[in-house]
């Protein structure tokens, strides 16, 4: 572990007050870094911006092929941060390497590649203090990056409608977004993010929390800047839904659940099955597998039940040829076109 001290405010020179006095900070902002030295000086700013500035930095590389180019950004920048060189552990080890070792009263999730507010850390905290019964409050963002949904708010994207409850969680009727603010005590005692998951691993502890006693709340402000772009982990929805997949059959285990959160979960595991049976036929298709790509849509009509589907794995059997070539067509317009891409729910 190296700690390097700089300043802990904008325009201030001295030592940071924690540093100081020995007391411990009130927030731990937590940053896992993996391949981000292009973007995380623009994070780090974020941070040093804030009106709010009880706090430490404790930023995680997780086995990333940029190292010597994210240390040059750390050792240049002002903030006083505490950086943990690690092997390749996923997210989950990167973030939980850091709350072993944080001080901070409240945990401050901050992704490598987004972006605060100055009022972010002020707002958040002021929540968690007014409402001793809240573990987790997340705000509203702002989408950048290489996407057609740039500019958009977050909760217009995926919205959070009424109490966050499991069931409203799992039905995606409330979306926590990334950034979020925590008690760490109530991270601590929901056992940490799941190193054993590369994604949905923020789901997944959410809703332990939750579980857990803690309530979960959120509010419109934005105050987050939500970076898209390809190769990130969310990307990839194959790989995603596999692995919510994984989590709801773990939940399905070791939770104990209400009738009610056991007939949701089972409700959606199937749905979000048949949603990865169209995403893998349609890779098939795209590399030409048309046999593959028939036995994945048939299995997912089997929950769909859809008359597009239906003409679809008709037309697999008979002509299979004519239907890899029209989802090469359409991938090729639509490559122009991302904003017309539908959903998998839409077949093809």
């Amino acid at each position: 572990m190296i700690k390097r001290r700089g300043y802990n405010s904008p325009g201030t020179s001295e030592v940071p007050k924690e540093e100081e006095s020995g007391q411990a900070p009130a927030v731990s902002v937590v940053i896992a870094a993996y391949n981000s030295s292009a973007y995380i000086s623009q994070a780090l700013d974020s941070v040093y911006a804030q009106t709010f500035t009880d706090y430490e930095v404790i930023v995680v590389d997780d086995g990333s092929k940029d190292r010597e180019d994210l240390e040059r950004v750390l050792e240049s920048h002002p903030l006083s941060i505490i950086y943990l060189p690690q092997e390749n552990r996923g997210v989950s080890g990167a973030r939980n390497s850091a709350i072993r070792i944080a001080k901070g009263t409240f945990y401050a999730q901050l992704d490598s590649d987004d972006q605060w507010t100055p009022d972010y850390l002020q707002v958040q905290v002021q929540i968690l203090i007014d409402n001793p019964d809240v573990a987790l409050v997340y705000p509203n963002a702002v989408i950048v990056g290489d996407t057609y949904q740039a500019g958009m708010e977050f909760m217009k994207v995926s919205p959070s409608v009424g109490e966050v409850t499991f069931e409203t969680l799992v039905r995606q009727q409330c979306t926590v977004m990334t950034s979020v603010t925590a008690r760490m005590s109530a991270i601590r005692e929901a056992g940490m993010f799941d190193e054993s998951l590369r994604r949905c691993e923020d789901f997944d502890l959410w809703v332990r929390i939750l579980k857990n006693g803690g309530r979960i709340s959120y509010h419109r402000q934005v105050l987050a800047s939500w970076r898209r772009r390809a190769g990130s982990l969310s990307s990839d929805r194959i790989p995603m839904l596999r692995s919510l997949l994984t989590v709801f059959a773990t939940w399905t285990r070791t939770m104990d659940l209400t009738s009610a959160e056991r007939a949701v979960l089972k409700e959606q595991a199937d749905h979000n099955r048949a949603i990865l049976g169209l995403y893998e036929g349609k890779h098939a298709l795209r590399t030409g597998e048309a046999g593959a790509a028939l036995v994945h849509f048939e299995q997912a009509n089997a929950y769909l039940r859809s008359p597009k589907l239906v003409l679809v794995i008709f037309l697999l059997r008979h002509v299979p040829r004519l239907i890899i070539w029209i989802v090469g067509k359409r991938e090729r317009l639509l490559v122009g076109e991302p904003h017309k891409r539908s959903s998998a729910e839409g077949v093809l």
